[in-house]
C-alpha cells in the first residue's frame, strides 16, 4: 500500500530529515541516485525528477557508449520516481532517507531501459503460472583502512571464519547489526570471510523485487558505517588477483502457495527449476557476473562455480542445491547461484534467473545426476562424458551465450538487451591490451 505522501514527507521533516536519495542500479550493477530536498518529496513522488537517458549506456567507468543505436546521441531525459513504499529513513544519515527508484519515459509511459520493471514483469509471469519465488544474498566484501595505500591496508588480518578477526573493526561490525535493523534489513549472519580482510552478510530471504531492493540498500548501510570508522569497503568480484574475489550468492526458491517445490530433494517441479537454471547457465552467469573482475574471478577451485553443473551442498558447484531437514523445515531448501557478484544489477539477475528456472518448469526438463565433487580435478575427457564444460572466461563469448538464450534475452527485452550488451563491450574495449591488475584496480571502488 503506498503511504499518504504528504503525511510521510511531514514526518520525515519532523524528525529532522532533509533530503531523500532516489536510487537504483545501472547495467553495471553501479547505484546511481537523486537526492532531492524533503519538501519536495509530494511532488517528485508525482512526476519523479529528470534523470539522461544515457545511464542506460554508462559503462563501468563511466564512459558513455553510443554505440546502441536506440540511444545513440546525448538527446532525451527519462523520470526518476521514488517508490515511496520502500522509504526509509537512513540511521547511518539521519538528514537523509532512501527509496529505490523506478525510471519511467518523458511522458510517463512505460521506459524499456528500467530494469526494475524487467523484474516485476517476471514476478507477475510466475504469479499467472501460480508460483511465487523467494530470494536471499550473500554479499562477500573486504574492508579496508581508509588511507589511500596502495594496495589497499586491510582491516582485519583473520584468522578466516574466527571471531578474533572481527575484534579489530568491532565498532563497525555493531554499526553494522544496528544500521541494518534501524534501516528494515532483516539479516541471517555476518562473519570474517576465508579471504583476508574478507567478510560476508547475508539477507533474509524475501520477494525478489524486494530482495533487490534490499541489495541496494544494504550496500549503502555497509558503506556509511565504514566511513564513519575510516574504513573503506570493496564490493568488486576480484579486487586484486592476490586475494579472494566476492559472490554475491543469490539463494532462489518456488513456491506453490504454501508448498516449497524444491523440498523433497528435490521434487518434480522444483528439479524442472534446477533444470532450466542449469540449461541457461551460461546466459545467465552473463547477467549475474558481467563484468572483467566477473570473469578474472571465474577460476576452478575457488568455489566460485567456473563449470557448468549443479550439486547438492557442493560449494564448487555453480549451482548448489541446499535441502530442507527435518531439523530446518522444508521451507529452507534452496538453490544458491555462486556465479554472481555485485558488478551485476541486481533486478536484472533476478529476472535472468527466475525467466530461465521457470521455463525450465513449463517444459518439464530433467535434471541430470548431481556431481558431488570438483569437475576441475578431472581430465578434460571425463568432463566431456558428463557434458561439463567451462563457463564462459571472455567477453565474447558470455555475449554469444546469452544472445543463443531465448529465455534470458525475452526477460530482458531487445532495447534493454542492446544496451547491456554495448556496456559490456565498451568494457571489454578498455580492458584490451592492459594487464589485468590495472584492470581490476580501476574496478575496486565501483560497485
Amino acid at each position: 500500500m503506498t503511504p499518504d505522501v504528504h503525511r510521510l514527507t511531514a514526518a520525515l521533516q519532523d524528525s529532522g530529515v532533509a533530503g531523500v536519495t532516489i536510487s537504483w542500479a545501472d547495467n553495471n550493477g553501479i547505484p546511481r541516485s537523486r537526492t532531492v530536498p524533503v519538501a519536495a518529496l509530494p511532488r517528485v513522488a508525482e512526476v519523479g525528477v529528470g534523470v539522461t537517458s544515457l545511464f542506460a549506456v554508462f559503462d563501468s567507468a563511466d564512459a558513455i557508449t553510443f554505440a546502441h543505436s536506440d540511444l545513440g546521441t546525448p538527446s532525451g531525459d527519462v523520470r526518476l520516481l521514488p517508490v515511496l513504499e520502500k522509504l526509509v529513513p537512513l540511521a547511518g544519515q539521519p538528514a537523509l532517507a532512501w527509496a529505490p527508484g523506478r525510471q519511467l519515459a518523458a511522458d510517463g509511459g512505460p521506459w524499456p531501459y528500467d530494469q526494475r520493471a524487467v523484474l516485476e514483469r517476471q514476478v507477475d509471469a510466475l504469479a499467472a503460472d501460480g508460483l511465487t519465488a523467494l530470494v536471499g544474498y550473500e554479499m562477500e566484501f573486504g574492508v579496508y583502512l581508509d588511507d589511500d595505500a596502495e594496495p589497499p591496508a586491510p582491516a582485519h588480518a583473520g584468522p578466516a571464519y574466527s571471531p578474533h578477526a572481527l575484534v579489530a573493526i568491532d565498532d563497525f561490525v555493531t554499526d553494522v547489526l544496528r544500521d541494518c535493523v534501524a534501516n528494515g534489513l532483516e539479516l541471517g549472519q555476518l562473519h570474517a570471510e576465508y579471504g583476508p580482510a574478507q567478510m560476508e552478510l547475508s539477507l533474509a530471504a524475501t520477494d525478489p523485487v524486494t530482495a533487490a531492493d534490499n541489495q541496494l540498500l544494504a550496500r549503502q548501510t555497509l558503506r556509511v558505517a565504514a566511513k564513519r570508522h575510516g574504513l573503506r569497503l570493496t564490493f568488486a568480484p576480484l579486487p586484486a588477483t592476490t586475494v579472494a574475489g566476492n559472490g554475491w550468492h543469490i539463494h532462489t526458491s518456488v513456491w506453490r502457495g504454501d508448498e516449497n517445490l524444491l523440498a523433497g530433494g528435490p521434487g518434480p517441479e522444483g528439479a524442472a527449476y534446477i533444470a532450466g537454471l542449469l540449461r541457461d547457465l551460461p546466459a545467465v552467469a552473463a547477467v549475474t557476473a558481467p563484468s572483467q573482475g566477473s570473469l578474472a574471478r571465474l577460476r576452478p577451485g575457488y568455489f566460485a562455480g567456473a563449470y557448468g553443473f549443479w550439486g547438492v551442498e557442493n560449494r564448487e558447484a555453480p549451482l548448489r542445491y541446499v535441502p530442507g531437514s527435518a531439523f530446518l523445515g522444508s521451507g529452507n531448501a534452496n538453490v544458491e547461484l555462486k556465479t554472481s557478484d555485485a558488478s551485476a544489477n541486481p533486478y536484472l539477475s533476478l529476472a535472468a534467473v527466475l525467466a530461465a528456472g521457470r521455463a525450465g518448469m513449463a517444459e518439464q526438463l530433467e535434471l541430470p545426476e548431481p556431481v558431488q565433487s570438483d569437475p576441475g580435478t578431472w581430465s578434460a575427457e571425463d568432463r566431456a562424458a558428463r557434458g561439463i564444460a567451462a563457463l564462459p572466461t571472455t567477453a565474447e563469448d558470455q555475449e554469444a551465450a546469452l544472445t543463443a538464450s531465448p529465455r534470458v534475452t525475452d526477460a530482458l527485452g531487445p532495447e534493454l538487451l542492446g544496451a547491456f550488451l554495448a556496456v559490456r563491450r565498451s568494457d571489454a574495449g578498455s580492458a584490451a591490451h592492459r594487464e589485468l591488475d590495472a584492470v581490476l584496480a580501476d574496478l575496486r571502488w565501483r560497485y
